[in-house]
């Protein structure tokens, strides 16, 4: 049965202005699975009137009661799990213990972004002058306008919106349009919870279409966009032209660097996971492996035969370790680079190709072999199944190749020497850094963000996030009942407070 998914505006679920639809395609079966509203200028238009209307009464709700919303909703979701599990894995195609993995990241952060409801950590400090008091509060902002991608339909939508809300922020929320009845069931879930209307919007559609006009609107005060490092830096100029605040979440080119004294067996399973798990989807993905040369050929026999291992098939299987890519064009693009990587003389130790699965968009786990620092496939998000084995002398050259990329989110280490784990976490020039763990698997109450072309400065998660969606505001408070002159010569502060004595 295909599914009907509408706009969510003003508290509603209603059909693009226009009445023009598109569709969402099942990847590992290539049907159609939702018919959605093709969204443009005209519903972002409309969208954003009903989130400024909403606005006032919102962030004048007290944050502990808004709070007590984003506890409900994590009740609900908890109880939606499966089905919205189930549900994204028929969209974008991730296995399931992935899938309730990813709602699991939204429950946890609505936890944690609630609980902020009783605390949103301003703070004082003391003052120049007598009897003054000074204090820096964090203020909502208005309407924040969301730009997510289809590999996490549920999750990363949740590090923007809870803390946004949280904040005293109404939303528009525009979600990848490879995931539109996963997103619609997401926002169901605030509805459900209690939320007012007009305080949650959701525009399904194309970024020319959709996201395009909600950059540009005139009410949207903060833009919050994670996708590809190209289409983000063109949503930054033009915010940053219109004067907006923009926070980025890009692309990565992560590297797992394993040393000769690695604990083996812990580093075969966590780079088969961080390579291969979420078909190389994420933005977290490791897509280089950097390895000290006297373990090398032992780890990429064993990588190898670990590739040639993993079960391809439609997610919903249990048995499955691997699903598909999300759509053609993803496929097209993965299949260029073993063109690339043949033409700079790499060599592909297992995989290469598309798999034939009958239906789907499955492509093979794939291990290159040979390539050296500055080659393309050792430089571009593939974004897919694919792992480039760099050959280096030692920690040094390791920490050289790691950071002589366009990106910087993640980076990992094996070693079991405590001095080079340390070296590596002070001059690894990434935002995420682990040791003897995979590049994948942040956790929320942590900042979640980028170096280079990954980002912007800003961060996702934990308390960074709520900088993304306040401005900070301070006060002073003069109670001497005369006027105290600040930012004077010091000595003619001291002869005023002599006066006062």
């Amino acid at each position: 049965m295909t599914i009907s998914v509408q706009n969510f505006i003003r508290g509603a679920w209603v059909d693009a202005k226009s009445g023009a639809t598109f569709e969402s395609i099942n990847p590992a079966t290539e049907e159609v699975l939702a018919v959605a509203a093709k969204s443009t200028q005209d519903d972002v238009a409309a969208a954003v009137t009903a989130a400024k209307a909403a606005y006032d009464k919102w962030r004048l709700t007290p944050a502990p009661r808004r709070g007590e919303i984003l506890y409900r909703a994590a009740e609900i979701l908890k109880e939606r799990k499966d089905d919205l599990a189930a549900l994204m894995t028929r969209e974008m195609g991730k296995i399931l213990a992935e899938t309730r993995g990813d709602v699991q990241e939204a429950i946890d952060m609505a936890y944690y972004m609630g609980g902020e409801g009783r605390r949103l950590m301003g703070y004082t400090a003391p003052v120049e002058m007598p009897n003054k008091f000074g204090m820096a509060l964090r203020d909502s902002v208005g309407v924040v306008g969301l730009i997510t991608p289809w590999n996490f339909p549920v999750a990363v939508p949740s590090w923007k919106i809870l803390p946004a809300l949280i904040a005293g922020n109404t939303i528009v929320w525009k979600p990848g349009e490879d995931v539109p009845a996963s997103a619609a069931m997401f926002a169901q879930v605030f509805a459900d919870a209690g939320l007012p209307e007009g305080v949650l919007n959701v525009v399904q559609g194309y970024g020319a279409d959709a996201g395009g006009p909600l950059v540009e609107h005139p009410d949207v005060r903060i833009l919050s966009f994670t996708g590809s490092t190209d289409t983000g830096l063109a949503v930054y100029s033009k915010a940053a032209a219109l004067g907006k605040k923009v926070t980025l979440e890009m692309g990565g080119k992560n590297a797992i660097i394993v040393m000769d004294d690695a604990n083996f067996d812990l580093a075969v399973e966590a780079i088969t996971w961080s390579a291969y798990g979420t078909t190389g989807q994420r933005c977290t993905a490791t897509s280089r492996l950097i390895v000290q040369k006297g373990i090398k050929p032992r780890l990429v026999e064993a990588l190898v035969e670990k590739a040639r291992s993993i079960r391809m098939g439609d997610g919903l299987d249990p048995n499955v370790d691997m699903g598909p890519l999300v759509n053609q064009k993803a496929m097209a693009k993965v299949s260029s680079y073993m063109a690339v990587a043949k033409e700079d003389g790499v060599k592909i130790a297992v995989g290469g190709a598309p798999a034939d699965m009958g239906k789907g968009f499955f492509f093979q786990p794939t291990l290159f072999d040979g390539v050296e620092q500055g080659m393309r496939v050792e430089q571009e998000e593939i974004f897919g199944p694919v792992l480039s084995v760099v050959e280096v002398a030692d920690l040094d050259e390791a920490v050289r190749v790691n950071n002589a990329t366009r990106y910087g989110l993640s980076s990992s280490i094996f070693t079991e020497n405590v001095n080079a784990a340390f070296r590596a976490i002070r001059d690894l020039t990434t935002g995420i850094v682990y040791i003897n763990h995979g590049t994948t698997g942040a956790e929320i109450q942590f900042p979640f963000g980028g170096t280079r072309g990954t980002g912007n400065g800003m961060r996702e998660a934990g308390q960074a996030a709520l900088t993304s969606f306040t401005e900070w505001k301070s006060v002073y408070v003069d109670y001497s009942g005369r006027l105290q002159r600040a930012q004077i010569d010091t000595d003619d502060i001291l002869q005023q407070q002599d006066g006062d004595n």
